[in-house]
C-alpha cells in the first residue's frame, strides 16, 4: 500500500483498514505457525502497512487537536 493511497482515505476508512489488516496479520501468523507459507515476507509487508496506517491516523489526530486549540 502506497502512502498516496493512505492519505486519500478518510479517518473512518483508516480505522477500518487497520482492523482488517490486523486480522489478516493474525491469519498469516497462524498459517505460518502451522506450516510454512509460500511467501513469509507478506507478514513483514502487512506489519509495515499497519504501521503506515497508524502513523497517518496519529498524524490526523494531532492535526485536529492543534486546530481545536
Amino acid at each position: 500500500m502506497k502512502n498516496s493511497e493512505i492519505t486519500g482515505l478518510s479517518q473512518e476508512e483508516l480505522v477500518a483498514r487497520i482492523a482488517g489488516e490486523a486480522e489478516n496479520l493474525v491469519k498469516l501468523r497462524f498459517a505460518h505457525t502451522i506450516s510454512a507459507i509460500e511467501n513469509p515476507t507478506r507478514i513483514t509487508k502487512v506489519r509495515k502497512d499497519i504501521a503506515r496506517l497508524n502513523t497517518e491516523l496519529t498524524k490526523r489526530k494531532a492535526e485536529s487537536a492543534t486546530e481545536t486549540k
